[in-house]
């Protein structure tokens, strides 16, 4: 299915179903997606092959002036965002300077639109530095993938690149000592033959076991809106988004967001 990539390293604003009016920051490539994890719901597609293409990413100093001028360009025309969120076209922390740039965000976000928040999409993966773990703590909300309790269900949904560690992951999440907010894509259907639904009552059991362990701040869940690069996939109806986010607030005490 048709899929697209941003290209611009400051994009938006745009109407955000979690976050509201959203300043986007594209720390990746403009014409290449580059991520850590290759998910099959994936809207900017699936990675290249890293061996056949080139990869640039945008420098710190690009990054701090043009959202300097956006954001002085929003203020004259009154339409300042509600957040500047670090998204684009695969993993934001996987930037070399990705702690200088929250850094200089946040600088700029003071001074310019002091009411936006800063947050950070991130499928998580890179908690093992520690650079890329106390710049999530400086942001508002710093947003962690897990869309699984089951270290299969990753695995076929978001197919990492390298090794992955459920247990591992979910010590890192843990770090944070509630100060994050886990996001979770739920959906259905197949892949390679492989059927799947990381909404059954094993998979939600699994995946509250670990929100007991992480005790996020909140749970945002949504599903299927765009489209997709792999196909048979199936969205779960807002219904049952509702029904799991009771569960969990029920179980937990945790705020829960869900998103249609």
């Amino acid at each position: 299915m048709a899929t697209f990539l941003f290209d611009q390293t400051i994009f938006g604003p745009l109407i955000s179903r979690r976050l509201g009016v959203s300043l986007g920051i594209n720390l990746l490539p403009n014409d290449t997606k580059l991520c850590s994890f290759d998910c099959i719901y994936c809207e900017c597609g699936w990675n290249p092959d890293r061996k056949l293409q080139k990869v640039v990413l945008p420098k710190r100093t690009d990054v701090q002036s043009q959202l300097k001028h956006k954001l002085i360009e929003m203020s004259a025309e009154s339409q300042l965002p509600d957040v500047i969120t670090f998204a684009g076209n695969g993993e934001p922390t996987m930037h070399p300077d990705f702690a200088g740039i929250v850094d200089d965000t946040i600088q700029l976000r003071n001074e310019l639109s002091p009411k936006s928040k800063v947050a950070v999409l991130s499928n998580a993966t890179m908690l093992h530095k520690a650079s890329v773990v106390e710049a999530l703590k400086k942001v508002d909300d710093n947003i962690l993938k897990l869309d699984s309790g089951i270290l299969e269900t990753i695995l076929l949904l978001n197919k990492p690149v390298g090794k992955f560690d459920l247990l591992k992951l979910t010590n890192h999440l843990k770090k944070f000592d509630g100060a994050l907010i886990i996001q979770t894509m739920f959906l259905k259907g197949s892949f390679d033959g492989v059927p799947f639904d990381n909404s059954t009552e094993r998979e939600i059991e699994s995946w509250i076991l670990l929100l007991k362990q992480i005790q996020p701040k909140s749970v945002m869940i949504y599903s299927v809106a765009r489209d997709t690069p792999a196909e048979n996939l199936i969205g779960i109806n807002l219904q049952k988004l509702e029904e799991i986010g009771r569960r969990v607030e029920k179980e937990t005490n945790i705020a829960v967001q869900v998103s249609g």
